[in-house]
């Protein structure tokens, strides 16, 4: 499926799902610079359906000069632009003092790619195809931080740490090799610590599958999962609730 017709379904379901939570900081002016006419549009679409006002330039240079001359609450920033490359744009600006909160957007989701866009100021990076769902949830979250706090780049659930940026897992200082669809798992599981989530949701997020394959991929990935996160320790702390879900929570 083509990252536009992704993006359909997308924002279809994520803006009425954000539309039911509230879409809270409303009116907050958001600056997308997207060269993808379609995609700009649907991603505008779904900020304004939630109290945003959205600004849109469709290359580098006029991202640049708007981003330099209007204030704004945050941006989002394609990676691949003409005129000017995504993580330039972002680069100047953090020269110039602009701290304003940017999510990269690009199709290049290599650990390098991702540690670049950080690196040159990013405070948050989405690969696509993505939902509109986390996309909202992110730059709510970029906004909440505030403008000086740093980019989250390791999760903590107890003992148990994920480095976004390394890739990297361990629990109590050990470290735990973790195939590309299990650190995915954990990744979500951590985000929604103490919460029960469902085969949906990891159906939806983790494979970007919006319909029930009626296999045991998840039980499978699960399982292995939890023989790597709760080998060797008293305490288990990937749990299965019956006729739910899955939930992941520190150890009493």
């Amino acid at each position: 499926m083509r990252f536009r017709a992704r993006l359909r379904i997308y924002c279809a379901t994520g803006v009425a799902a954000a539309g039911r939570m509230g879409c809270g900081l409303t009116r907050m002016r958001i600056l997308i610079i997207e060269d993808d006419a379609e995609a700009a549009a649907f991603l505008a679409k779904g900020l304004k359906e939630c109290g945003f006002a959205v600004d849109h330039a469709a290359n580098g240079p006029d991202g640049l000069h708007l981003a330099t001359t209007e204030p704004y609450g945050a941006m989002i920033v394609d990676r691949m632009l003409p005129g000017m490359d995504g993580l330039h744009i972002v680069e100047l600006l953090r020269k110039e003092g602009n701290a304003t909160p940017v999510l990269i957007l690009s199709a290049m989701d290599g650990v390098d790619e991702r540690v670049k866009g950080l690196r040159a100021g990013g405070d948050d990076y989405l690969t696509k195809p993505y939902a509109f769902s986390e996309l909202h949830a992110r730059l709510e979250a970029l906004l909440r931080r505030g403008r000086s706090a740093p980019a989250e780049t390791t999760l903590r659930v107890g003992d148990l740490a994920l480095d976004l940026l390394s890739r990297s897992v361990t629990r109590a200082g050990r470290p735990i090799d973790l195939l590309p669809r299990e650190f995915q798992i954990l990744e979500f599981l951590m985000r929604h610590s103490g919460q029960v989530v469902t085969r949906t949701m990891l159906l939806e997020q983790v494979w970007n599958y919006h319909f029930d394959p009626k296999t045991g991929v998840i039980d499978v990935q699960i399982s292995r999962l939890r023989q790597k996160l709760d080998k060797d320790f008293d305490k288990p702390m990937l749990q299965t609730v019956r006729g739910a879900g899955y939930c992941l929570r520190a150890p009493d």
